[in-house]
């Protein structure tokens, strides 16, 4: 069986969830302060970059991060470094059987018509390249809803569409991530016309092509039902989107079929002061809490 064929099987078939791993450039100070390093503790972005993926390679080496983690969407930076001697993709698949993904998009456009659609990514194709060649099976896109714009939420949903149809054809998996702001002061009327845009494109779809979905964890619960039965349509994650915790998989386990890939909630309570016990016990916990609520 193709190394790509074993990873699709895990992510339709096994029990688990995504770990988000990919905080990048203007996120990743406010990840490493609530890790407790302070930017006192390192000078410039080379410094800031080797910090982050010190927190990383603590994670991923942990004996918590066990086969209750499915994947782990990776920062570009964390791909060309290493863990454990081995590259970073290289040691999530073959040491941990985590299947790995590459954050690609460089960020958000300025708010406009109610969304925030992706910044142009001029190095696409040589990243989609870069990641084949590592053993990547997919990659993570983000865009931004801020408000119940039919028109806006159109063209949030067609851009994502549009580059998720040239990451399939490089024999790579795209998650679709057309994120609902949870501050939204419309969040179920912007969701509801979100998931018809989405429902559109789907439908679309041949029956060789393959993508995920993430998405914010909906007001009305099982919203997104039709996409996890979906045939192509290999697994709906659900991001985070800044609720606490506790409160995310309160959510999360109202969802049948949709699974977490947090960022921030899986992190929460680690610490670089914290001793490898201390520290590998709080991580069993979080991951064991959303495994649990990602297993209805």
């Amino acid at each position: 069986m193709s190394t790509f064929q074993d990873q699709l099987d895990t992510i339709r078939t096994k029990p688990g969830f995504i770990a988000a791993l990919d905080q990048s450039g203007g996120s990743t100070p406010k990840a490493l302060l609530a890790y407790g390093v302070g930017e006192d503790e390192y000078d410039g972005d080379d410094a800031m970059f080797a910090k982050v993926h010190e927190m990383r390679t603590r994670i991923m080496t942990s004996p918590a991060f066990d086969e209750r983690i499915l994947g782990a969407i990776l920062f570009e930076n964390t791909v060309d470094r290493k863990v454990n001697g081995k590259p970073t993709s290289h040691y999530l698949w073959q040491d941990k059987k985590v299947v790995p993904f590459l954050k690609i998009d460089k960020g958000l456009a300025d708010s406009d018509d109610g969304v925030r659609v992706m910044k142009p990514i001029p190095t696409l194709d040589a990243l989609l390249d870069k990641a084949k060649a590592n053993d990547v099976f997919g990659t993570k896109m983000r865009s931004v809803v801020e408000k119940a714009s039919k028109s806006g939420i159109a063209a949030i949903v067609a851009q994502q569409f549009e580059i998720g149809h040239r990451i399939v054809a490089k024999g790579l998996v795209p998650i679709i991530e057309p994120e609902v702001d949870i501050n939204a002061p419309d969040k179920a009327e912007a969701e509801d016309m979100l998931k018809a845009e989405i429902a559109a494109h789907l439908d679309k779809l041949s029956s060789d092509q393959v993508v995920m979905l993430k998405l914010t964890l909906p007001e009305k619960d099982n919203l997104y039902a039709d996409f996890v039965a979906h045939p192509q349509v290999a697994k709906v994650v659900a991001l985070s989107g800044g609720y606490p915790r506790d409160e995310a998989n309160e959510r999360l386990a109202r969802q049948k079929g949709m699974i977490a890939s947090f960022s921030r909630a899986l992190a929460e309570g680690l610490s670089a002061k914290q001793s490898d016990a201390e520290f590998n016990e709080t991580m069993n916990a979080s991951i064991q809490s959303i495994f649990d609520a990602s297993m209805t």
